[in-house]
């Protein structure tokens, strides 16, 4: 049995978001049977009882499993707890994303932990609870199993979420009394030769629950690379390729979504499908990115492989505390032209990830395919000189060249999740701006103000991300997929972050989220027509259908209500989210 006679009444106790997200109407209840208006949550009269959880349980070969909070066990289970050796450890390995892939229900996003089971919060006397976080989750293995949780959930009228890694800034994979399908362990991987109307040659079948790092060593091994992320534990092949899915290799390939092939799915009615431009095309242009968790559960992803080679890659940096303003900003200035000079020529393949902060600008990490370090040398040549006019001395300064793409990502990439109060906002900037001295000088300035004159008390952080993913790069056309239209524009996708202590209250992350928007709307201000990455951005955002989704909503929607007709699959903000609101009760309630 899985249950104790009062398990559910253990876990009735939740708190939420204290806060409407999506401002809605006062709910009118349209159907005679009021259930079909919210979605249920545990103590409610229409929640599964014991024995139809039981039967779940046994239908799914016994991989049910009971959400419970983080950190209850090691910081909350006795009042001697919150002092212990392992809540210590806990706490230790918070800021990793380690404990959560591990976990079947708890997520990283600070708005949905809600403070609700801290580690770092914990007294002899403090409480623990779910909040936001799924109440059940099926370890699920195959579409049998993934079938039996989409129907179940369906029909007993439940939230239904997918979790992977629990790495998702806007909390989509966490619902209050929510079923989590857990997605983590589908770790299958092949190589294929593949044939298709629209692409021959090398490809790997992935399991959903496949890593970034898993991917680049599987792929190396058989002397083959592949679209990823830069944070290693993301599960590439679930929320990040449905969102798009940018990292090292984009410029050279196109996106995460633009190298899908086909995925291998369950819909919400419980049928096991392929999607590809010729099977269900249309859910396929769909997942291929239109957002994560919101079309159907993916099983596993066919993607391009490319043949591996030489990569030459960069590292500099230099320190704010040595120049004036007008001289460090000048300096991001020239690499700004930079970036847009060589993207002018026509250099493809160049991918930069670079950071701004109080500290100073560092380069992390340039990536150039194909290359040897002094080409990549003679690239950055003008930079250097830019640098040397301002009187600006680098404090790093690294070309190399490694023989595979795996070991240039090895030796360069310093990503990885922090799970720390972190609040993240996005907005892609087109190429045409750095073409334009005013509207550059406007991007600066707004720039210049999030880092040195805003007066917050947590760390700003701008994440710089140089590509190039035209069509062309991509090797599609345009109505291929549904990748957000302003990807092909941009020449940089701004990443803006806000870290907060462990320790912050409801009242900081709340006022983080609105001067996180404020820098959104600004950006917004200086790039009239673009968008946002959705996948790096607030969930709160009222321009949501426009910023990330753009011309191809209205679409999505449509492919939405045709695969999903019941929104059994909802997350904020997916296409079609605006026919629920959440309630400050964490319940969601159709409008």
């Amino acid at each position: 049995m899985l249950f104790t006679t009062d398990s559910l009444t253990a876990i009735v106790a939740f708190s939420t978001l204290p806060r409407v997200v999506f401002g809605a109407p006062a709910l009118t209840f349209v159907s005679r049977n009021a259930s079909l208006s919210y979605r249920v949550l545990p103590g409610d009269s229409n929640w599964p009882s014991d024995a139809e959880w039981n039967r779940l349980n046994s239908t799914v070969g016994g991989r049910l499993i009971r959400g419970a909070p983080l950190a209850q066990a090691a910081c909350y289970a006795t009042a001697a707890s919150a002092a212990s050796d392992a809540c210590k450890s806990l706490q230790e390995n918070w800021a990793m994303l380690d404990p959560f892939i591990a976990d079947p229900v708890n997520v990283m996003g600070p708005y949905q932990q809600n403070n609700t089971c801290s580690p770092f919060l914990a007294t002899s006397s403090g409480t623990c609870t779910l909040g936001s976080m799924s109440s059940y989750a099926i370890n699920v293995s195959d579409a049998a199993t993934v079938a039996a949780g989409v129907n179940f959930a369906r029909k007993r009228n439940m939230r239904l979420v997918v979790k992977n890694t629990g790495h998702d800034f806007l909390g989509r994979s966490a619902g209050k009394g929510a079923l989590a399908l857990w997605t983590h362990n589908l770790k299958s991987a092949e190589v294929l030769n593949y044939t298709s109307s629209r692409y021959t040659g090398p490809a790997m079948r992935l399991g959903a629950g496949m890593q970034v790092l898993e991917i680049y060593k599987f792929a190396a091994a058989h002397g083959l690379r592949a679209v990823g992320g830069t944070c290693v534990t993301v599960g590439a092949m679930g929320g990040y390729t449905q969102g798009g899915g940018h990292g090292p290799l984009d410029a050279s390939y196109g996106l995460g979504s633009d190298n899908v092939l086909e995925f291998d799915v369950v819909t919400m009615d419980g049928q096991h499908r392929t999607a590809s431009p010729t099977q269900n095309g249309d859910l396929y242009w769909a997942l291929a990115g239109g957002g994560a968790g919101n079309w159907a559960v993916v099983l596993s992803v066919t993607v391009r492989a490319h043949r591996d080679g030489p990569v030459a890659g960069a590292r500099l940096s230099f320190a704010r505390a040595d120049l004036s303003h007008e001289t460090y900003w000048n300096a991001v200035d020239a690499w700004f032209q930079h970036v847009a000079t060589l993207d002018a020529q026509g250099l493809r393949g160049f991918r930069t990830m670079s950071r701004l902060t109080r500290s100073g600008f560092s380069l992390d990490m340039a990536t150039l395919p194909g290359a040897t370090a002094e080409e990549l040398t003679t690239v950055l040549e003008p930079f250097y000189r830019s640098l040397e006019q301002l009187n600006v001395s680098l404090t790093t300064n690294e070309v190399s060249q490694q023989s595979n793409f795996l070991d240039h990502f090895l030796a360069y990439n310093t990503n990885n999740a922090d799970t720390r109060n972190m609040t993240v906002g996005n907005r892609l900037i087109p190429r045409s701006l750095f073409h334009n001295a005013t509207s550059l000088k406007l991007l600066t300035d707004a720039l210049d103000t999030m880092v040195e004159k805003d007066n917050s008390t947590s760390e700003p952080i701008i994440v710089l991300l140089s590509s190039n993913v035209t069509h062309a790069t991509a090797g599609n056309k345009p109505g291929d997929n549904s990748v957000l239209p302003a990807w092909r524009d941009s020449l940089f996708a701004v990443n803006l972050v806000l870290m907060s202590s462990e320790r912050a209250n409801w009242d900081t992350l709340a006022s983080d989220l609105a001067l996180m928007n404020s820098w959104q709307d600004r950006l917004r201000d200086i790039t009239p027509g673009g968008g946002s990455y959705a996948s790096e951005a607030t969930f709160d955002n009222p321009n949501w259908k426009t910023d990330y989704y753009g011309d191809n909503y209205p679409r999505l929607l449509t492919i939405k209500q045709k695969y999903d007709p019941g929104f059994v699959l909802w997350n904020q903000p997916a296409v079609g989210s605006d026919a629920f609101r959440l309630g400050e009760d964490g319940r969601l309630y159709a409008v």
